[in-house]
């Protein structure tokens, strides 16, 4: 018998649950679908948000020939062998493309991402690739360059309640079952926005209850989780909820938690390039001013982990994380962008001031462009006083200093250069 997640896939749009801003009304997916004209793109989101759902509704709607390779078990003759075909088939069709579906696209290397450009570039193949990676790392430029990139976000918890309400009374065989969801908070915490992990559970537990008769409690889904603590998602456990913890371990300054949730990913198979490139993150984010040569190691470690592999590689991770967990703190650079985007969004384009411009033409010159502008490196410790942020905004502060050492030295030099501003 299928899995309950299986079983409840949807077949159209409108059965469709979540990511409205992809394929509600009037969403830049479901017109693409709907008129037909389906142009190449990359889905990128957790396990579970819907990215084979949507590949698969998008087969039933179209009336084209439809390809599905797993990047897991597919090579560079397999990939050949469905554009030859494609191309045979896509002589016949006049409405559009044959479409191609990757799963993990991700896990395809450079050689096969290579084979398929030809394809998309001149229309032999219409391609929807899924992706649980970030596409700017794991996809060839010159692929992703002729694919949109569309986002799926974790489900809410309106949207996972809706489609447990709509599992329970609909499902063939939880419909065999009295089955009443009275608490949610452990139904929606397990599930982390993933529609699959939350069926998962819900036929997790309607199996191992001896009654017809279930009422979903808080109490009773934690119980039979930890009873079965990987029955449901081991992939999806580990990929989210442990670096969670191995994030918050090195935010927190617990060198030896930190190692051994990153000892419990390098053991359950994750991605390394994903825990590097978390550390690089968390090195700005979270350390940022208070120790730059944080971001470089991480950027080091980043790069080792590329040139050698297990088990070797542990050993550069295991230093960063130690290093990083270790480092004073300071996520004011964060803080500080955060900030400042929230005044861009709010204020908009401001203009430059004049003295700040370039200014290559005769009539830029006369307009005023770059007059009076001072050349720092002519003053006393390369240093003027000069207005550099657009007129409405010079007495803006952005950047909040926190209290380290190495924060204070900066503070101390710009109190000196701008005196009474910090």
């Amino acid at each position: 018998m299928q899995p309950l997640a299986e079983r409840m896939r949807p077949k159209t749009l409108d059965d469709y649950i979540g990511q409205k801003h992809l394929v509600g009304k009037n969403a830049v997916l479901r017109k693409m679908i709907e008129s037909g004209n389906v142009a190449s793109f990359i889905l990128w989101g957790q396990p579970g948000v819907g990215k084979t759902t949507l590949a698969q509704i998008i087969a039933n709607t179209l009336d084209l020939p439809f390809f599905t390779l797993s990047a897991i078990s597919s090579g560079v003759k397999d990939v050949r062998e469905v554009i030859d075909k494609a191309h045979s088939q896509g002589m016949f069709i006049k409405n559009g493309n044959p479409i191609l579906f990757i799963d993990e696209i991700h896990r395809f290397s450079k050689s096969q991402q290579d084979s398929l450009l030809g394809a998309v570039e001149n229309g032999t193949i219409t391609l929807i690739g899924a992706t649980t990676e970030n596409p700017s790392f794991e996809v060839i430029s010159p692929l992703l360059s002729r694919c949109q990139v569309y986002v799926l976000n974790p489900l809410e918890n309106g949207d996972l309640l809706e489609l447990a309400e709509r599992a329970i009374s609909e499902d063939i065989e939880l419909k065999k079952f009295k089955i009443k969801i009275k608490e949610t908070d452990a139904l929606l915490r397990f599930s982390g926005g993933d529609a699959r992990k939350l069926l998962n559970i819900i036929e997790l537990v309607a199996n191992a209850e001896p009654s017809e008769t279930i009422e979903i409690t808080n109490e009773l889904v934690t119980e039979r989780l930890q009873q079965n603590p990987l029955a449901y998602d081991k992939d999806g456990e580990i990929h989210y909820d442990i670096i969670s913890a191995f994030i918050k371990s090195i935010r927190g300054s617990d060198p030896d938690a930190a190692i051994y949730w990153l000892a419990r990913m390098i053991a359950g198979g994750e991605d390394l390039k994903f825990i590097a490139r978390r550390l690089v993150i968390l090195a700005a984010e979270d350390i940022g001013l208070a120790n730059p040569n944080a971001l470089l190691l991480a950027n080091a470690c980043f790069d080792s982990i590329h040139k050698i592999g297990l088990p070797e590689a542990r050993i550069p991770l295991a230093e960063t994380t130690i290093y990083l967990a270790t480092s004073p703190k300071s996520n004011s650079a964060y803080l500080s962008i955060e900030q400042a985007i929230g005044i861009v969004e709010q204020t908009g384009n401001l203009p430059v001031p004049l003295h700040l411009r370039n200014a290559p033409t005769k009539l830029m010159k006369d307009l005023g462009y770059h007059k009076g502008y001072k050349y720092a490196h002519d003053y006393d410790q390369h240093f003027v006083e000069l207005q550099y942020l657009p007129d409405k905004l010079t007495k803006t502060r952005i950047w909040q200093m926190q209290d380290n050492p190495q924060e204070n030295k900066m503070t101390e030099y710009v109190r000196k250069l701008w005196k009474g501003r910090y």
